[in-house]
C-alpha cells in the first residue's frame, strides 16, 4: 500500500545573512495533527577578517567551516490534513578570531543535500546547490 503522505519542498537563498529558506507542504496527515518537521543540509561557509575600513588585508585570516546544519519545529495540520510552512537553515558557526581593529565577515556559503523530513511522511530531497558569494578575496 503506498504511503498516503507526501512532501513537496523547495529552497530559496541564501539571503543577505547567508540563511537558506526551506519551504514545504506536507499532506495526508489528518486533521489537527502536531508533528515535528526538520530541514537539513550539508553546508560550507568561509569567513574572513575585514578591517574597519571595509577592506581585507593582503593576507587575511580566514576559516572554512563545513558540516551538517538543521532546523526543526513543531507544526500542526489544519482541517485539511496539510501543513505549509518554512524553516531557516543557517551557516555553520565560525571560530575565527580576528585581530583588533578587524571584524569577522561571512565571505561565502554553500548548501547541498537539502531535504525536508517528517516522521510519517518520510523525507523529500531538494535538488541543487545553493551558493552565495559576498566577497571575493
Amino acid at each position: 500500500m503506498p504511503n498516503p503522505h507526501f512532501i513537496k519542498a523547495s529552497a530559496s537563498g541564501p539571503d543577505e545573512s547567508g540563511n537558506l529558506t526551506v519551504s514545504f507542504k506536507i499532506a495526508g496527515l489528518g486533521d489537527n495533527v502536531t508533528t515535528t518537521i526538520t530541514a537539513s543540509a550539508d553546508a560550507t561557509a568561509e569567513f574572513a577578517c575585514r578591517n574597519n575600513g571595509g577592506n581585507f588585508p593582503s593576507d587575511p585570516k580566514k576559516q572554512q567551516v563545513s558540516g551538517p546544519v538543521s532546523a526543526s519545529r513543531q507544526f500542526t495540520s489544519g482541517k485539511n490534513g496539510q501543513i505549509t510552512g518554512s524553516l531557516t537553515l543557517q551557516p555553520p558557526p565560525s571560530t575565527l578570531d580576528c585581530p583588533p581593529g578587524q571584524e569577522e565577515v561571512l565571505v561565502s556559503v554553500t548548501y547541498t543535500n537539502v531535504q525536508v523530513s517528517e516522521p510519517s511522511a518520510g523525507s523529500e530531497s531538494i535538488p541543487g546547490t545553493f551558493t552565495r558569494i559576498f566577497f571575493t578575496i
